[in-house]
């Protein structure tokens, strides 16, 4: 049975204050709190509340067949439970369907995996806490930071007790393969990856309004065509992308919430088709054998690797310097300190000091309040160097 697995990461970061060299010695606060609330409040308003209200109505209006997948990062929860509680309770609204599954990741959204495993593990474990409590579920399948994946990161992600797990398609990963089948990790083979449909997602993400793409204009008619296409022999398309495209990336004049309100009665014309979320869709068909993947892929950017984060020097600078307090915050996991250590490994800081060009470029410039790279690694390594003289301070 061919099926449809939707999948949206919501995500926002605490963006740091200008924090100039003077102020080095004296202390925090090292977030823009006015910009942070800002930010939040404008997606809430294009994004968030109107596309969950219309989500909901859609698996109403399917009577439950409109199924999809949601991850919504540590911090985005952080700052829903302490500035914008409604928001919170939509997507608790949505939980309470059955029809939304709630996924795992890191709490803060970091690279802890590459740079600290125990810490990563601490992060991943917070996380599925925290969804438990909020959502009642503790997530089966895993969504690392930006779709990083590897061998060694499924294999982690199993010892935590993970069924399934999300992988981009890149080429040079598939090779001749499909992403439309769930595939076993090399290490861990009763788990499934699932592999996003790169070509089919970010025409929805990057390409819906653009006036000089040939799909333009997308109807929802149209792409459930594309959509049984690349479904055509009984497999999975596997759409995964930002939430944020719906209102905020992709506004609403665009056209695009009108084409999500049609997208489900489209594809489900067809008896054969259904909507599913990843751990159904990971069951709902017979899987394609290993998977082998020794080197870390994401979705970002054209290179699909961890460029995007740590591609320059200053990035690799950056985080080599933030993980190396981890020593000396030791074991008060619990304290203050971890806190800020933690909200500072957040993959955001890094990829604003990304120095790439071309399309690329273009997508590193959103929501970044610095007017270049290298302002925003001299911002963060003077908050960097403030924190660690705190941490040095209260070090036994």
């Amino acid at each position: 049975m061919p099926a449809v697995c939707l999948y949206f990461q919501a995500h926002q970061p605490f963006r740091l204050r200008r924090y100039p060299y003077l102020e080095v010695g004296k202390g925090g606060p090292y977030e823009d709190e006015a910009l942070n609330r800002r930010l939040l409040d404008r997606v809430a308003r294009r994004c968030y509340l109107p596309a969950n209200d219309l989500l909901m109505g859609l698996i109403d209006g399917h009577g439950g067949r409109f199924r999809f997948s949601l991850s919504l990062s540590g911090c985005l929860l952080d700052q829903l439970e302490l500035w914008r509680p409604d928001v919170l309770e939509s997507f608790r609204a949505l939980a309470g369907t059955g029809a939304v599954e709630f996924l795992g990741e890191t709490d803060s959204h970091s690279l802890a995996f590459v740079y600290s495993p125990r810490e990563f593990v601490r992060q991943v474990e917070d996380h599925a806490g925290r969804v438990e409590r909020l959502f009642g579920h503790r997530p089966v399948t895993f969504r690392h930071t930006e779709l990083i994946y590897s061998d060694e990161v499924a294999a982690a992600a199993g010892d935590l007790g993970f069924e399934a797990i999300l992988a981009e398609g890149a080429p040079d990963l598939l090779g001749r393969r499909t992403a439309g089948v769930p595939y076993r990790p090399a290490a861990r083979p009763r788990m499934r990856i699932l592999l996003r449909n790169a070509r089919l997602s970010d025409d929805v993400a990057f390409r819906f309004s653009r006036r000089d793409w040939e799909g333009y204009p997308l109807t929802a008619e149209r792409y459930a065509a594309w959509i049984r296409g690349a479904g055509a022999e009984g497999g999975v398309v596997n759409l995964f992308m930002d939430y944020e495209t719906f209102g905020e990336h992709q506004w609403e004049e665009t056209g695009i919430f009108a084409f999500l309100a049609a997208l489900p009665g489209e594809v489900l014309k067809g008896d054969d088709w259904v909507f599913a979320t990843i751990r159904e869709a990971a069951c709902l068909v017979p899987d394609g054998g290993e998977l082998p993947c020794p080197r870390l892929v994401s979705w970002a950017d054209q290179e699909r690797d961890l460029s995007a984060w740590a591609g320059n020097a200053m990035q690799r600078d950056a985080l080599e310097t933030l993980y190396s307090l981890e020593p000396l915050i030791g074991g008060r996991f619990d304290s203050r300190l971890h806190g800020t250590w933690r909200r500072l490994q957040t993959s955001d800081h890094f990829y604003y000091m990304s120095t790439k060009g071309r399309g690329d470029g273009e997508v590193h410039g959103y929501f970044n309040p610095y007017a270049s790279p290298h302002d925003a690694y001299i911002n963060y390594m003077n908050v960097l160097d403030d924190f660690a003289r705190e941490v040095r301070k209260e070090a036994p």
